[in-house]
């Protein structure tokens, strides 16, 4: 069976761009990508002295259970690069698993939906731009009801060549 998903993705290390792009291909190698938000540059959050993101988010589905979308997504942040550090300090490659289906689960390894959504304009305002209607499952609210109060002042639309463009 076929499970929707959101993933969050970011990157303040290297190449960030190419660090998305890496991403988004290893996705695909466990996820049929159904949608991808534009790049936002935004300001990093949590611990501030550091780089800006780039951030991006996206929506899947796969075959996979929840932690093996976890299990999957923490192999492609090592493929890529990423090292341990401290919590919210500067990192290569970031894959955050948003929402799985409407599960509600909490687990030493995995909280669903990831526990700061709401609190991260650098996730709610991609998540917004392609999936303004999604119903938060344990708020039973939409992502635009949610993002309406919130500042979204830190997260800039990153410009991007097409692909036409470099053709």
């Amino acid at each position: 069976m076929k499970h929707n998903i959101f993933l969050g993705i970011g990157t303040n290390l290297g190449d960030r761009l190419e660090n998305l792009h890496k991403a988004l291909q290893a996705i695909q190698r466990f996820a049929d990508l159904k949608k991808v938000s534009s790049t936002y540059e935004t300001e990093p959050w949590g611990y501030t002295e550091q780089p800006t993101f780039l951030n991006q988010v996206l929506a899947a589905s796969t075959m996979r259970s929840p932690f093996e979308v976890l299990n999957s997504i923490k192999s492609i942040e090592g493929e890529i690069g990423r090292t341990p550090t401290f919590r919210y300090g500067p990192r290569i490659i970031d894959i955050d698993i948003l929402f799985y289906d409407n599960i509600l689960l909490e687990d030493a390894r995995l909280i669903l939906p990831h526990p700061h959504i709401t609190e991260r304009a650098f996730v709610m305002v991609p998540l917004d731009e392609i999936a303004p209607n999604y119903i938060h499952p344990a708020l039973q609210l939409t992502i635009h009801e949610l993002i309406k109060d919130m500042d979204t002042s830190g997260v800039k639309l990153f410009p991007t060549k097409s692909v036409e463009e470099d053709a």
